[in-house]
């Protein structure tokens, strides 16, 4: 029973994944048809469908609205904006694996605001696989031998962006309701996205255009809603584990849709950033399972000093 708890909670962090990579392929292929800013604003419009499927009976609409910690609702809203404001122009200017590579030092810098905001006490292990993730990034980028542009940049704001929204709602407790954290998702491109894309929005034309917009805003937030049931289902190392099948994904994707196959370099750089992510859930998987073994053991201990007719 609990194996099977377990396993539908992974198989939902796969759906999620997986429906995040579709939708970054269909921003991908808006390049050069619409504005950055025009097709993040459609993943807030979109993202409306999903919300009958998020409230708990116990919840009220209104929580989107009312969030019970305002400050941080508004941080979680700011950095989904910029997350997704910047994830849409890297993916559209640069290969999927590459942006993603990037996107990827997102551990490294939670790690860092853990330390600094929350006070955090982190494992040698756990510097050991972020730094060992920044030397594959160092090893994709490969700086001082190719030139850099807007698109790195780009990716590397996201990664912050949505380092800060992780910690953002760290900081707000688990008490939060969900429709308020996924309101915060919504609002933030709705208002950000919308402000700043006025001045090179248009009308999009055709149905292929219509299917992208919609593909690209309806599975990031069927994505958010599979994520949210897969950590009901499993713990978070467990959950986080399939996040890697991403740039499976994208290279795929990089291969057979868009016609940009990776050099070695690059490739060897995703190997090692993906290594990285492999070793932190290892060591956290060997943390839980020394806790329970820990539990275990002093449970016997309990039962072995009761009198005996307390036992059972």
């Amino acid at each position: 029973m609990k194996l099977t708890f377990l396993t539908s909670g992974m198989m939902l962090a796969f759906a999620a994944y997986s429906s995040f990579s579709i939708s970054d392929a269909y921003s991908k292929l808006l390049a050069g048809q619409l504005d950055p800013f025009e097709v993040a604003f459609s993943g807030g419009v979109f993202g409306f469908l999903i919300i009958p499927f998020i409230r708990l009976p116990s919840e009220s609409y209104l929580d989107i609205f009312s969030p019970r910690h305002p400050g941080m609702w508004l941080v979680r809203a700011v950095a989904t904006f910029a997350a997704t404001a910047a994830s849409v122009e890297a993916f559209m200017l640069l290969p999927m694996p590459e942006a993603l590579s990037l996107m990827f030092l997102m551990p490294l810098f939670v790690t860092i605001l853990s330390v600094t905001l929350l006070r955090e006490k982190v494992s040698g292990w756990a510097w050991l696989s972020v730094v060992l993730g920044f030397v594959g990034v160092l090893i994709v980028l490969r700086p001082g031998m190719r030139a850099l542009h807007l698109g790195h940049l780009c990716a590397l704001i996201a990664a912050v962006a949505n380092a800060v929204g992780v910690t953002a709602y760290r900081l707000a407790g688990n008490n939060t309701p969900r429709l308020s954290l996924f309101g915060s998702s919504l609002f933030g491109p709705l208002v950000g996205d919308g402000a700043l894309m006025f001045a090179h929005a248009h009308w999009p034309h055709g149905a292929r255009v219509w299917m992208f917009l919609f593909g690209y805003g309806f599975l990031a937030a069927l994505g958010q809603l599979f994520m949210m049931m897969a950590t009901a289902r499993a713990p978070a190392n467990r959950v986080a584990l399939p996040q890697y099948s991403q740039m499976l994904w994208a290279v795929a994707f990089s291969y057979f849709l868009f016609h940009q196959p990776l050099d070695g370099w690059t490739f060897a750089g995703i190997t090692v950033v993906t290594l990285s992510g492999m070793l932190n859930w290892v060591r956290q998987r060997i943390h839980y399972e020394h806790l329970a073994l820990e539990e275990r053991r002093a449970a016997r201990l309990h039962l072995s000093v009761l009198p005996a007719g307390r036992e059972r």
